[in-house]
């Protein structure tokens, strides 16, 4: 397998939490404007991803005829918010993508200056068609190919050396002691087999063994001589890269070869933690097999990049700033390849009824069908557009391309009507392209298919029980199609703005955010039909900066609460005082004290589902001169900020207050610290009168979002999670994550700013 190299160096590894993992390798240069401006363009693409277990109407199809057949399989649709022809774009770029250069022309960049231009020895760039193929997820959403989109996590019920053994069968790795030279040329000859090293390597990287044996099987296989795992390159005696990591073109005699086994040596100047992280140097076939599997797993599966597809087409990654770059191979065709030796070794293994899961790719505005391999001629098909039959006595294949090589995608009985959309010429056996009843686009042998009368649609008609709905709620959208005699009825829908609502292959219409959408449902000779619907977000949750608030006669505070979902639709918030002599609310949220004692203020939805309650405590009125802040910090109601980051202990911010009372702080935890203790945001500033609370503040640093008073790669990650929806913050934490301090709610920018103060380039000023 050939692969390309685009890892950039980083010098930070985000803490893995759950199933995020945040870690890319890059090298960090100053980051201009333009480059800031690039990286928030992502930021929003990735947070604009996600995953349902609705398919558009042009891919269920396929999914129906998969889960027919292996019921225990499970179906992801990740919605990647991509425009096809973008993603195309930034695809089909000159070495990015390649194919052997024995090929035909019309898997290869023609274009002048490009053509048979090797990029690595034998290999050439690929076709704009070729990368459209590859990439177009409904080609290969088949029993075999469809394996290619399998999530590649280990799975200690499925994964064992045996099933292994099965893999690897055919090779020289099967059933095979592992032996290897060190680097002074002595044969060393272990006691475990190469299945026995699979296996260790899947369960420390989290990575599926099946996987690693097959990308093993692709990269290096079928012989133990190749060069990459020999031990005998000059220069490179006694390494092993059984995966090619690092491996990139190079014009030199076994460059890529050279490139990769530098890898292995040194990790071409990683640091000693990356190095200490892979296991390198890889002297040991074990160390080389298992620190290649840590790498696969830290850099791919388990930062998003979870499938063979998603590892060479790099339009989704939970951790990255940019796609398109991350991509572990440059073989247009490797997860097709791929896939077939997965396949053959659960087929092997007896293993295909498992339960397993697959999430497929959806693009924005791809083509009505399937992109066709280069290999399947243009001029040896004519358009059409004609119904016929299966004209069998008992079933008909229907199969992903114009021969029995190819898989079957289904199988219909005798008397099914299709439309054939292109007719074939071809040298000996015909095949023609049809289109399913349900929307499944595939090949038929021609002597199997006759015409039938065709009576077209004509109309559509549309209606909704009602076109107001609430986020998350499903509606099934009424369509009838006359005449009542039309032979095909098949409906296609589309959602006009899938951020509001999106549409089933059935007509199930499913809320996803507040707004409006237009539904339209479109027969196959084109007949359409389109009914409006409005998405209405409900309340969910009300956010407080704060549930204690302390403040003086005549004193104020201005409530700070945040609305859930952020497109919830009625956003207004009402305020009431349970004693008005105690505290009085108006209804923008200004809490006001009226005499010394304690109240509840409760704030609620305007709709009425949802409230929350503040205590409030009023104390007596202080005169000017009881307490004297420091001019760094600065004073809002009852928060502090200014107190600068690494001068944030207690005794720092005790020598910041004069007064003559006892001032007591506490984290946010509201436990009670002192001296080198940090303060951070959510600390408490009290400050008493023997036992009485005089008024009481709290503290806000910028940057540092888990009030732990540092900034580090703990706040950035816990500030995307934010960012993505995946766990809120309060408020107090919201405000500290707005580092551009403009009163906005937090973004990708802010991320970055974080990001360079914890490297040092720039820091954030409190």
């Amino acid at each position: 397998m050939k692969k390309k190299a685009l890892i950039i160096i980083t010098t930070i590894a985000i803490l893995i939490i759950a199933f995020i993992v945040i870690f890319n390798i890059f090298d960090f240069n100053e980051v201009d404007s333009e480059k800031q401006s690039e990286v928030n363009k992502d930021n929003q693409l990735t947070r604009q991803m996600f995953l349902s277990n609705d398919f558009p109407a042009e891919y269920q199809p396929y999914i129906d005829e998969l889960k027919k057949k292996y019921p225990n399989w499970e179906f992801k649709a990740l919605y990647t918010n991509l425009d096809w022809k973008y993603v195309i774009d930034n695809e089909n770029v000159f070495g990015k993508n390649l194919v052997p250069k024995s090929y035909s022309d019309s898997w290869k960049n023609t274009n002048p200056g490009e053509y048979n231009v090797e990029v690595d020895s034998g290999w050439v760039d690929s076709s704009r068609t070729a990368v459209e193929y590859a990439m177009d997820p409904r080609n290969f959403l088949n029993y075999v190919r469809v394996f290619q989109f399998e999530e590649l996590s280990y799975n200690s019920s499925t994964n064992n050396a045996s099933s292994i053994e099965k893999i690897l069968y055919g090779t020289e790795f099967y059933n095979r002691i592992v032996e290897y030279k060190n680097s002074s040329g002595t044969n060393i000859v272990t006691d475990k087999k190469y299945s026995d090293l699979i296996l260790s390597a899947a369960k420390t990287s989290g990575v599926s063994s099946f996987h690693l044996a097959s990308r093993i099987k692709q990269e290096v296989g079928p012989f133990l001589s190749h060069s990459s795992i020999s031990g005998t390159v000059s220069g490179f005696e006694g390494l092993y890269n059984f995966y090619n990591i690092g491996a990139t073109s190079s014009s030199e005699p076994m460059g890529a070869i050279k490139n990769g086994l530098q890898y292995a040596k040194d990790g071409k100047g990683a640091s000693d933690s990356t190095k200490k992280k892979y296991l390198i140097p890889w002297n040991t076939k074990e160390r080389a097999i298992t620190g290649g599997a840590i790498f696969i797993g830290s850099s791919y599966i388990n930062s998003g990049q979870d499938s063979i597809y998603l590892q060479k087409f790099h339009v989704y990654d939970t951790g990255s700033d940019e796609l398109f770059w991350h991509q572990y191979m440059t073989n247009v065709l490797a997860p097709y390849s791929e896939s077939k030796l997965i396949y053959t070794g659960y087929s092997n293994s007896n293993m295909l009824d498992n339960a397993m899961s697959f999430v497929i790719p959806i693009y924005e505005n791809m083509p009505d069908l399937p992109c066709t391999s280069p290999a399947i001629s243009a001029s040896d098909f004519s358009s059409d557009n004609t119904k016929v039959y299966a004209n069998v006595e008992t079933s008909l294949n229907v199969r992903c391309g114009p021969g029995t090589s190819y898989e079957s995608l289904t199988t219909i009985p005798a008397g099914t009507q299709m439309t054939r959309i292109a007719k074939g010429k071809q040298k000996g056996e015909l095949w023609d392209r049809v289109i399913l009843e349900n929307g499944l686009v595939g090949y038929v042998f021609q002597t199997y298919v006759e015409e039938v009368p065709d009576i077209q649609a004509e109309k559509v008609e549309l209606s909704l029980d009602k076109t107001t709905i609430n986020k998350g709620e499903i509606i099934q959208l009424n369509a009838k199609v006359l005449p009542e005699e039309a032979v095909d009825k098949k409906l296609t829908y589309s959602s006009n703005n899938t951020n509001v609502a999106i549409v089933s292959s059935s007509g199930k219409i499913t809320g996803i955010g507040s707004g409006k959408a237009t539904i339209t449902a479109k027969t196959s000779n084109g007949i359409s039909s389109s009914i409006d619907i409005t998405i209405y977000s409900p309340v969910t949750d009300i956010l407080l900066s704060t549930d204690n608030v302390v403040i003086q006669v005549d004193g104020s505070f201005i409530i700070d609460a945040e609305v859930l979902p952020e497109d919830a639709d009625n956003r207004k918030l009402n305020y009431k005082s349970e004693d008005d002599k105690i505290a009085r609310v108006n209804e923008d949220g200004k809490i006001t004290g009226i005499s010394e004692g304690n109240t509840n203020i409760v704030v609620s939805s305007d709709e009425g589902n949802i409230s929350k309650t503040i205590k409030v405590t009023v104390t007596r009125k202080l005169q000017d001169g009881e307490i004297v802040f420091d001019e760094k910090l600065q004073i809002d109601g009852n928060e502090i900020t200014g107190l600068a980051n690494k001068n944030n202990t207690v005794d720092d911010l005790l020598n910041k207050i004069q007064t003559n009372y006892t001032v007591e702080v506490y984290n946010k935890n509201g436990e009670k610290i002192s001296g080198n203790s940090l303060v951070g945001t959510g600390s408490t500033v009290k400050i008493m009168d023997n036992n009485s609370l005089v008024i009481e503040y709290t503290l806000i640093m910028y940057g540092d979002v888990n009030g732990d008073g540092k900034i580090n790669s703990i706040d950035l990650l816990v500030l995307q999670r934010h960012i993505l929806e995946i766990e809120k913050l309060g408020n107090i934490y919201v405000k500290a994550g707005n580092v551009r301090k403009n009163g906005k709610a937090p973004s990708s920018v802010d991320c970055l700013l974080i990001q360079r103060h914890i490297l040092g380039l720039q820091n954030i000023e409190q």
